[in-house]
């Protein structure tokens, strides 16, 4: 069999579609963040970004940077080896307790990213508590559905975001089976945020377990950054919370914090903690550093929520429409892989903005969309020069009968 020709014919297919995917090959400017190196040869020089998930730029701050450099002198670059055999390094240990007093619960686990860390707790929930049954948001990220179809349980989906729909489908299942109720907080495409109070209420009414990713609001929401259950005053009230430490922290890694006996359990059954390379402790530091800054912090917060209001403003100003949800994430519909990846393009290349085209499966077919997502590192000329570009892309006709 001619292996190549399979791949080939299927990466054609793809690129036919629209949803080829081409990355922008960057390289950050330590200190100048969001300003970029493009190596792009049709693209300027330097770019700003557009689309970074380090919401905060804390991937940049100097004491984040100068912890990372401390701990290699210290520990040298790799951890050495799995948590289990000669991975576990003292810097693991005080971030997990940096994370579990964040989203004040009694521990925590790391994971190597946010991904596996769904994955690895998900799956390991679902195929170790017996006869349990998982009830999934239906726009739950691809990381949690992954984790689920793994564990082999039984998957109930309820519509997203609606508490009535999950009252519903809980009362369907067994009195007696154990229940894991699956969901997010902030959802990254569409930028909305959960009905975190009512969805509690009902998965408690049921004596379910509640699980909530918060990757996309850790950092960014709370008076110390421990997301939107920390906002909302109901962390102590959710079984186990999930995050990232590669957006608004601004390094990489995943985490769970919940009881002493979950984690533990989580800890000792997940094979995707059981048999991968441990963080490496450079990272761990680092992310303790930024994680302790923005406990204390509400600056960089503050100036982030300005930029994204003020973006929305102008947007608003100026006729261009994009998706209205309370977040910080500002989706601008363009509904046409083609044209989403061809606005991409001109924006990049014309202009030197860089955001990168969503298309299928990161979203349904027919919803492709350019996501900003404004930093406090955006300057308000950074802004007017966006505003600026695609008010004179809707003049030329490009966006609006993309969007029509």
């Amino acid at each position: 069999m001619d292996f190549d020709y399979l791949f080939l014919n299927q990466l054609d297919s793809l690129r036919e579609e629209g949803n080829y995917r081409i990355f922008a090959e960057l390289e950050r400017k330590s200190g100048l963040f969001p300003k970029a190196k493009c190596y792009d040869d049709e693209a300027p020089n330097e770019v700003t970004v557009w689309c970074s998930n380090d919401y905060l730029g804390m991937g940049q701050n100097p004491k984040v940077t100068q912890a990372m450099k401390d701990a290699i002198d210290l520990c040298g670059a790799g951890a050495g080896g799995t948590r289990n055999i000669s991975g576990t390094n003292h810097a693991h240990k005080l971030l997990e307790l940096e994370l579990a007093d964040l989203h004040g619960k009694e521990s925590a686990l790391l994971f190597t990213s946010g991904y596996v860390s769904n994955w690895a707790a998900l799956s390991t929930l679902g195929s170790r508590i017996p006869d349990a049954v998982i009830l999934s948001d239906e726009l739950n990220h691809a990381s949690m559905i992954e984790g689920i179809r793994h564990s082999r349980a039984t998957k109930v989906i309820w519509k997203h975001n609606d508490p009535e729909d999950l009252d519903r489908k809980l009362t369907a299942v067994p009195a007696n089976a154990p229940k894991i109720v699956a969901f997010e907080s902030v959802y990254s495409m569409d930028g909305d945020i959960c009905p975190l109070a009512e969805i509690v209420e009902v998965a408690e009414k049921h004596n379910a377990m509640t699980y909530l990713d918060e990757v996309h609001a850790v950092g960014l929401y709370g008076p110390h950054g421990g997301g939107v259950s920390e906002r909302e005053g109901l962390a102590d009230r959710i079984t186990l919370i999930e995050g990232t430490l590669g957006k608004a922290f601004g390094v990489v890694g995943g985490y769970i914090t919940g009881s002493t006996a979950l984690c533990d359990f989580i800890r000792s059954f997940a094979s995707g903690f059981i048999f991968t390379t441990a963080l490496p402790p450079s990272v761990a530091a680092a992310a303790r550093t930024s994680i302790q800054h923005l406990k204390e912090s509400n600056v960089e917060r503050k100036l982030h929520r300005e930029r994204v209001e003020y973006l929305r403003y102008r947007l608003n100003q100026e006729g261009i429409p994009h998706m209205d949800n309370p977040s910080h994430i500002i989706p601008v519909m363009i509904k046409d892989p083609v044209k989403c990846r061809m606005l991409s393009d001109y924006l990049m290349r014309e202009w030197g903005i860089y955001v990168q085209p969503i298309n299928y499966p990161t979203v349904p077919k027919g919803t492709e969309r350019l996501r900003f997502t404004p930093s406090p590192l955006h300057s308000l000329d950074d802004i007017e020069h966006l505003v600026l570009a695609l008010k004179t892309l809707w003049r030329q006709c490009a966006v609006s009968q993309a969007v029509a």
